[in-house]
């Protein structure tokens, strides 16, 4: 069973500690996508899984210099299974790539405190603007899976989602009137990103597919960065008026 949670990009919480009863009892092995979370804000392994994967990518490196990825697992899966595959097929990074990593998970508590701290706010800011249709962030109390947030992570993230009204038209003007926060499909960075899902990461997914989703026309991802909360407010604020 692959999950994550949240889930991209409608940050929905699934929750690990029920599933693993289920998949154990099933015989099958839990594995669990944690980027979002990150490992400071969520284990997955202590909440039952047997496998958890990262792409190191994102907040790991931090900064968009270098891909990775990282798998974490029981010594009797990596030894039976893992090792093996490693062995054989050889996906392994260059020794600069790797440093670079090590080097990102130094500041990555820092990081990724000012990346939720950031995030609340702005999702808060989001929350109260006419022309936003919904917010979705595991740390606001309007997010159906908010108590489930609380229970299995230490903080909701920098991942924010919002709808605008006025479907995918409004959200291309929006995203093309912003001045500080960069259109990319990356997440995780010190410098905030924001992309369209429903043309990028879900592009090839029936309309009626994104529909039960709820990834809408109008939706927008939003990897809130470092940036000072004030300017990153006044960005969006401009944008959206501006659409």
């Amino acid at each position: 069973m692959f999950v994550e949670t949240p889930s991209n990009p409608t940050l929905e919480i699934i929750d690990l500690p029920a599933l693993a009863t289920l998949t154990r009892a099933a015989g099958a092995r839990l594995i669990v996508d944690n980027v979002f979370a990150t490992p400071l804000l969520q284990q997955p392994l202590a909440l039952g899984a047997d496998i958890v994967v990262y792409s190191a990518t994102k907040h790991i490196d931090g900064q968009g210099r270098t891909m990775g990825g990282a798998i974490l697992s029981s010594r009797q899966f990596h030894d039976e299974y893992l090792q093996a595959f490693l062995r054989h097929t050889g996906p392994a990074m260059s020794p600069f790539n790797a440093w670079v990593l090590l080097k990102g998970l130094e500041t990555l508590e820092l990081r990724v405190s000012r990346h939720g701290a950031n995030a609340g706010e702005l999702a808060q800011f989001l929350e109260g603007h006419a022309d936003v249709r919904r917010v979705l962030y595991p740390g606001l109390a309007s997010h159906p899976q908010a108590d489930l947030a609380r229970r299995q992570m230490r903080g909701a993230g920098g991942i924010v989602a919002m709808e605008l009204e006025g479907g995918k038209a409004r959200a291309f003007r929006a995203l093309k009137a912003l001045g500080l926060i960069d259109i990319s499909n990356n997440l995780g960075d010190t410098k905030s990103l924001v992309t369209h899902p429903a043309t990028t990461t879900h592009q090839r997914l029936s309309p009626e597919e994104r529909a039960v989703l709820g990834i809408s026309e109008g939706l927008i991802r939003i990897s809130v960065g470092l940036e000072d909360v004030e300017d990153l407010k006044e960005d969006l604020a401009r944008a959206i008026e501006q659409s």
